[in-house]
Formats: structure tokens, sequence, C-alpha cells
């Protein structure tokens, strides 16, 4: 059984960073295509970042592009969302997905694309 499991979230203040890490159990990340999520309050899920196991190409949404970056240690079978200039406005909860099939960029966004979920990691930004 896969798991995936979400961590690094928290109250920050605006302008600072974080990383958000997803470690797995289960499957050796490596072999997946990786999307990562959010759900700000009162909103629907959104598609941030992803990595296409298709091209092995990071890709973002034109919302976070330039503040966020996506990178994996293979080690530790465990990806990572780093988040700069942290804005009110990235506040929600972040979830990492795998997708056990070939994840081309066109199907990053798409939730049903993914195999696995995590529980997901709080992120709050607030002064």
């Amino acid at each position: 059984q896969v798991q995936l499991v979400e961590s690094g979230g928290g109250l920050v203040e605006p302008g600072t960073s974080l990383r958000l890490s997803c470690s797995a159990s289960g499957a050796t990340l490596a072999y997946f295509g990786i999307g990562w999520f959010r759900q700000a309050p009162g909103k629907e899920r959104e598609w941030v970042s992803c990595f296409s196991s298709r091209d092995g190409g990071v890709y973002y949404a034109d919302s976070v592009q330039g503040r966020f970056t996506f990178s994996r240690d293979n080690a530790k079978n465990t990806v990572y969302l780093r988040i700069n200039s942290l804005k009110s406005e990235d506040t929600g909860v972040y979830y990492c997905a795998a997708d056990k099939g070939p994840l081309d960029y066109s199907d990053c966004p798409q939730e049903d694309e993914y195999d696995f979920w995590g529980q997901g990691t709080q992120v709050t930004v607030s002064s």
C-alpha cells in the first residue's frame, strides 16, 4: 500500500519561505509522476506544480511560477515544494499526489489522474 505523508506546513509570516515535504512508503517515488495541489479556505483544490514522469520536466501553475520550486531526494524517497515570498493567498492545505502511470504535463492539473494522495499539510500565512 502506497502512503504519502506531507509535512513542513505551519504558521508563517508574509515574505518568508517554507519547504514542504512529501515522503512515501510502499513505493519508490522516483518512478511516479508527482503533483502538488493546494486548497485555500472556501475554494476548490488547485494544482500548483508537478513532475512529469513522461518527459522528466517540472511544471508550475502560472499563479506560482517563480516562487515555488519542486525538488526531490530519491535517496530519501521524498519530494519537496519550496515556497518563497509567501503571501496570504498561499494559505491553504497543501497536498502531494502520485501517479503510477506516465504523467503528461497536460494531465498534471487533473486530480483523477493521480492514484495516491497524502493527507495534506496546513500552511497559514499571516502576520
